[in-house]
């Protein structure tokens, strides 16, 4: 319920749907950049992988030679060799 309202209101006052939503919004530049916004926490990192929490479930980011370049509040720069970007639902 609370969804549908917050999409309604995204759409009548053309608000940005990923802050309302709590929406990730990812960025990636070729596949060495990856700008990911709105995440709510990390839950993994190593070289070779990424896990976010974001709302209703993670973001997994695979390839090789990460690092992250920038972490600030809800906001991560990693760079890297990208191989893999996946969205997994909450299972919750």
């Amino acid at each position: 319920m609370k969804e549908k309202f917050m999409r309604a209101i995204t759409r009548t006052f053309d608000l940005p749907s990923e802050v309302t939503l709590e929406l990730p919004r990812i960025t990636m530049i070729g596949s060495i950049h990856a700008y990911i916004e709105n995440h709510q926490g990390l839950v993994v990192f190593s070289s070779q992988e990424l896990l976010l929490k974001v709302h209703q479930g993670f973001v997994r980011v695979k390839g090789e030679a990460f690092v992250l370049k920038m972490m600030i509040d809800k906001d991560i720069l990693l760079e890297g060799k990208i191989q893999d970007v996946t969205f997994e639902k909450d299972k919750a």
